[in-house]
């Protein structure tokens, strides 16, 4: 089995872990002052929990026009060019005193160009690291989100209690400035994995070949409704907590991260996909906290807790890669991805909206309890996937995969592959 330090001995694995870990960094600062921001301006729960999570809805217009540039453009070139634009965009909002809506409207502009950087992330992933380091190195990957979520809404927090939010957001922009060499220097020019034109075409013609498998609808809703229900609750921790909704962001992305550890690095595959159907139920049970009157420190206690079963996605995206021919690999995590961001987006912002009408302790508690019970449905038809999933290949190439697709080996035992969370 493969170790972390064997993965980190790669120096464009590395690289890609570096500066993955700068824009989360800068991500994870720039929401939560925005949201402290608003929240501040306006009074309104909707509006926080928009301003932070909204952006996510911008993930299906990338999904459904651009995410063929997952495979079919050059890794760098297209990973340097977000990471420079959302250098500027963290420059703009440090540095205009713009309205609430303007801010909003900034950050939804900046998501749709950063829709594709996951598709095009992961796919890079499957090329740098050997074909059984995937699902270790995705895990790497994962814990670089954890620990830049902790630090970025931990000190995030703290700062904001001494320091203007401007000055925050001028330390985001330096994050983010800092992953644009590292990802010009440090990565190798690789060729597009499809020789075909990026655009809106090949982008739908993709997406049908995706969406197309049976098996892999339950894995989509899986990876997406649960997840996105309790990044629901997560919306209204500014709304619930002020400025100590740092500490439960922090406890989340701890939870989290401590899930990806021992799920990714510790467990086989067939201990993977076991454990991973008690985590969707650890993940929604600890959020039920919240309709009790409970000190922060245990709430954050809980969310930590609750935060750990997102690591559950580590098999159902282990099992979707298997299921996804190579030439569209990319493609597929870039979907999965985005359908995933955009269900954070919906849920965020209906979470805000009962809030504003409620309170938002007992909307956090309605939507874990959604999310349990969305579990609860997904679990048959989730099951026999898991049970049936193998890899996918195409005996004749790419002719072949357009005209059918061939199982040729069940995934159990001593397979791989998956793609991420956050908030994941």
């Amino acid at each position: 089995m493969s170790t972390y330090r064997e993965i980190f001995r790669n120096a464009e694995f590395r690289n890609l872990w570096v500066s993955s870990a700068l824009g989360n960094a800068s991500s994870t600062m720039t929401s939560l002052t925005l949201a402290l921001m608003v929240d501040a301006a306006t009074g309104s729960a909707l509006l926080a929990a928009l301003v932070m999570f909204g952006p996510s809805l911008a993930q299906v217009l990338g999904a459904s026009t651009l995410m063929s540039a997952a495979d079919t453009a050059r890794p760098r070139r297209v990973l340097t060019a977000l990471a420079t634009l959302s250098t500027a965009a963290v420059a703009a909002q440090a540095a205009l005193d713009l309205s609430a809506g303007m801010r909003l409207l900034l950050a939804l502009l900046v998501a749709y160009g950063l829709s594709i950087g996951g598709g095009v992330r992961w796919g890079l992933l499957n090329e740098v690291v050997d074909e059984d380091q995937f699902i270790l190195g995705r895990s790497a990957m994962n814990l670089s989100v954890g620990a830049m979520q902790i630090a970025g809404f931990g000190i995030a927090g703290l700062l904001l209690q001494a320091l203007s939010p401007a000055t925050v957001l001028w330390m985001a922009t330096v994050c983010s400035a800092l992953s644009i060499p590292v990802l010009r220097f440090g990565l190798h020019d690789r060729a597009p994995r499809r020789r075909t034109r990026t655009g809106l075409g090949e982008t739908w013609r993709g997406n049908r070949r995706l969406l197309g498998q049976a098996r892999t609808r339950p894995l989509l809703l899986a990876l997406s409704l649960p997840n996105g229900l309790i990044v629901g609750c997560e919306a209204l921790f500014v709304p619930y907590a002020g400025p100590r909704a740092g500490w439960l962001l922090a406890a989340g992305a701890a939870g989290m991260m401590t899930g990806d550890l021992v799920v990714g690095r510790f467990l086989t595959p067939s201990g993977r996909r076991a454990a991973g159907r008690w985590l969707r139920y650890l993940l929604a049970v600890p959020f039920l906290g919240f309709a009790f009157d409970l000190p922060i420190g245990v709430l954050a206690a809980l969310v930590a807790v609750g935060s750990s079963g997102y690591s559950a996605s580590l098999s159902q995206q282990e099992v979707l890669v298997d299921l996804t021919l190579p030439d569209l690999r990319g493609q597929v995590l870039g979907l999965e991805s985005a359908l995933r961001m955009t269900a954070f987006g919906i849920f965020a912002i209906l979470a805000g909206t009962l809030a504003d009408l409620t309170a938002p302790a007992p909307s956090i508690t309605a939507f874990a309890a959604a999310s349990l019970l969305v579990s609860l449905v997904l679990t048959r038809p989730l099951a026999k996937v898991m049970r049936t999933g193998g890899r996918i290949v195409s005996p004749h190439g790419d002719s072949a995969a357009e005209e059918g697709l061939q199982t040729v080996r069940p995934t159990g035992g001593s397979d791989r592959r998956r793609s991420a969370s956050s908030g994941g």
